[in-house]
This record gives C-alpha cells, structure tokens and sequence, in this order.
C-alpha cells in the first residue's frame, strides 16, 4: 500500500514536471499532476477509486483549475441519469426473471448439440449484452452458465470466457449496450439509429468471426458438452432444470422494457416530430421509464432505488466525467490534439487507427470507462480543428470494448464474472488462460472493425 502510495505521487509530480517541459503553463501542469494522480489511484489502487476521484476534485478546485459551475458541467449529468434509470429498468427484469425465462426458453429447442448450445449461450450473452448492458447481462449469463455446468458435471471456464468475450463485444453494437457507448453518444451527437446503422454491423461481422475462433478454441470442451447432451436428452430432471412458467409479472416486465427500448430505437424521430432538442429523448426515456417501473412496482421502491442502482459506479461515474472534463477546459487536450494535427496531419484514418489501437491497448489493463472518458476532451479538441470525427468516435467505441476483451482486468464484465466464478464455486481464472484467447480474440476484433471502418461512409 505504501509502495503504491509512493508511486502514485512520484508519477503525479513526473507527469506535472514532464509537462512543464513539453510547453505546459504552470497551470496546465497543476492539472495534468492531479489528473495523473487520480488515474493511477484508479489504477493501483481500484477498491479505493471513489476515494481518488473525490480528492482529486477537491484539488481541481482548490487550486482553481476549475470552478464550480463548469465542473459541474463537465459530471454529464444527463449521462448519468441515463445510467440510473436503466439500471432500475434491469432491476426489474432481474427481479421478475424475465431474462433467464428468454434464454432457458432457448435451451429447450428440440435436438439441441453441444454446439448448438455454445453458440446459444455466445448469441444470447452478445444480444442481452446490448439490449441491457454488458453488466447486467454477464451477471445474468453467468448464474445460467455456472448452473448448467454444474448439472453437466463440466468446468465452466471456458463457457464464462466465452460469454464475456461475447458480452463486451455485442455491448459496442447498440447505445444501451455500455456507460462507454452513452458517453460518445452524448458527447459526440451520435443518435441510437447512428449506432444501428454503422456499429451494429461492424458488431455482427466480429461476432461471427469471434465464434468461429471460439469453436475452433474450445472444440475439444464443446465435443465433450455434446455428449453430455446426448446422454441427458430425455432426462426430465434437466427439462424441469431449464423450465420456469412466465408469470403475469415477468410479461408486464417485458411489456415496460420493451416499448422503452422501441422508443429509445425511435428518439430521433420523435424528437423531429415534437421539436425536441437532439438526443433529449434519448438520455431522458430510460428516466421516464424507471418512474413507470416505479410507479407499477411501488412496493418495490426503495429495494430498486437502494439496491439495483450502482450507486458506487455512479459516482465514481460522475467524478470521472467531471476529471476528464477539466482537461478540455484547461486546454490539455488541445496541446495533444496539435501535436497529433503536427504528426499525422488531418487524416481521419490514419487518427482513427492510432485512436482504436491506443484506446484497446489502454483498455486491457484499465476499465474502458476511464480510458474512453480520458480521451474525449482530446477528440473534441481535434474537432474544433474541423477533423471529422465521426470515424473517431467509432473507434475509441470499438478499441475500448474490444481491447477490453485482452485481460481478465480489461472491463467491468471480465471482473465481475471472475468475481461471481470466485464467490459461487471458488474457483479463479489464470491471467495467462485468459490472456491466450483474450489476446487472439482483441486483436482480431480490433483489426476487423478498423478495416471494416474504412468502407463505412461516416457522413
């Protein structure tokens, strides 16, 4: 802990000297220091991330590199109630069982393989990843997947890599999908269609390529499921293993959740059709429909307000944003951004590859949150150098989900599944098993969608 401690402050002060040496006022140099050290507080120190956060605000504004009215600006507030009000939403599917009725509905598809079943479980986790967000979904997915291994009598490692590999990619297919796809929704005007129109399809091609490493990968693991299938097809424990009746609460569940993603899906239009101002609808119907969620479930009220919102991610969340923000506003990000205009020129692709590589690099070994937050101000920056950002945006989208698939510490979904693995059976997955097929699986997910990237129009 110390050691740590005594790292955090020698790579704070490098970082404020450093900048004073490459053309930082003194005052830029201050900031750079005390973002510094709230990063690497984040990173050596993650169980105590609300606490860096909090102190290195509480610098930011003593030290004036911020006042109060514009760090408040910069908290994406309109981000965060997006965030809360979907995780109510997802509250109430979990609390119905609304989800693992969908997916076990799936399991009982008449002369179900082992193959089958794999790519079930990997479309499954890409789908309910983008529909709800990748931590929902893995909590979910993974509860299913230590159930049914469990039954099978087989290790489920390899399923839960795959599940993950599988969530963080399908989470950069929608809007919903990660806090990460929000963020650069708002920041950069991306609308839900956008993300229809030119994430998702880059998201289904990596999908398709990813399993068909997956099965490659684990042929043996899955050769051996289907024998376990074949041996247990006609016992009827099994059967009443993966049955559960929908209840009246789980189709009004699906009712709410549904009609709220349509309207998400169709925000732009409605917005055009009310006068609305640009992606209002889109970060405020998550808010309207938690408070119908509410109003259904009144008894429910404080269980889903107190236990299903993350209210440590949240405010770690908010912090973060408001840290990131004081970058652009103290003109960091601009310094970087001519740096990069000075070497590489305008040049959307050649800015978009360093974006995406760099971004995926940065996110196996950081959660994608804090890299993604770290490099908008930089983004905004080169717009206002009238660079097209659009094909920008798209790849720190795609260089941090995917990137985050490398390490077993490179997203929120790879931490919380091990976490559950641990907690549940007390089993631990090696870093270095991880990292032979999380390394495979970034890399080539990384290169598909920056050249998939090159034949999208990006208007």
């Amino acid at each position: 802990m110390r050691r740590k401690a005594f790292l955090i402050i020698f790579i704070s002060l490098t970082a404020a000297f450093a900048g004073m040496k490459i053309g930082f006022t003194f005052h830029q140099a201050v900031t750079a220091g005390i973002f510094c050290m709230s990063l690497m507080g984040i990173i050596l120190l993650w169980d105590l991330r609300l606490s860096f956060v909090f102190f290195g605000a509480g610098l930011l504004l003593f030290t004036r590199s911020v006042d109060l009215e514009n760090f408040l600006r910069f908290a994406s507030l309109d981000v965060i109630l997006f965030l809360i009000g979907m995780m109510i939403l997802v509250g109430m599917l979990n609390e119905a069982g609304l989800i693992y009725w969908l997916i076990t509905r799936l399991l009982t598809i008449k002369g179900i393989t082992g193959r089958k079943l794999f790519l079930l479980i990997m479309t499954a986790s890409a789908l309910s990843s983008g529909l709800m967000g990748e931590v929902a979904s893995i909590i979910i997915m993974a509860k299913i997947i230590i159930t049914i291994s469990d039954f099978f009598e087989m290790d489920p490692i390899p399923l839960l890599i795959s599940s993950v590999l599988a969530t963080n990619i399908g989470s950069a297919g929608t809007v919903l999908g990660n806090p990460i796809g929000v963020l650069i929704a708002a920041r950069g005007k991306l609308t839900f269609e956008d993300f229809l129109a030119q994430a998702l399809p880059i998201t289904v091609v990596v999908l398709i390529m990813t399993l068909i490493v997956l099965l490659f990968w684990y042929r043996n693991y899955i050769k051996t499921l289907h024998e376990k299938l074949v041996a247990l097809e006609e016992n009827t424990s099994f059967l009443s293993l993966i049955s559960i009746p929908a209840e009246r609460k789980v189709k009004v569940s699906a009712a709410i959740f549904i009609i709220t993603v349509i309207a998400i899906g169709l925000h732009r239009r409605l917005e055009l059709l009310f006068g609305l101002e640009e992606n209002t609808l889109l970060l405020m119907l998550p808010i309207v429909a938690a408070g119908v969620v509410l109003l259904y479930r009144h008894d429910k009220v404080r269980y889903y307000v107190e236990h299903e919102v993350e209210w440590p991610s949240i405010l770690f969340f908010l912090f973060l944003f408001a840290l990131a923000g004081v970058i652009k506003f103290s003109g960091i990000s601009d310094f970087f951004a001519n740096k990069l205009i000075a070497h590489f020129g305008m040049r959307p692709g050649i800015l978009s590859g360093l974006m995406l590589f760099s971004s995926g690099v940065l996110s196996s070994v950081l959660d994608n949150t804090v890299v993604v937050a770290s490099y908008i101000p930089t983004v905004q920056s080169l717009g206002a150098m009238h660079v097209s950002l659009r094909p920008l945006w798209w790849a720190i989208l795609f260089g941090a989900c995917y990137g985050g698939n490398i390490t077993i510490i490179g997203s929120t979904a790879n931490i919380i599944a091990t976490d559950i693995l641990e907690k549940q059976l007390s089993k631990k997955i090696n870093f270095f098993v991880w990292l032979k097929i999380g390394l495979v699986v970034g890399v080539l997910s990384m290169t598909a969608s920056l050249v998939l990237l090159r034949f999208f129009s990006f208007p």
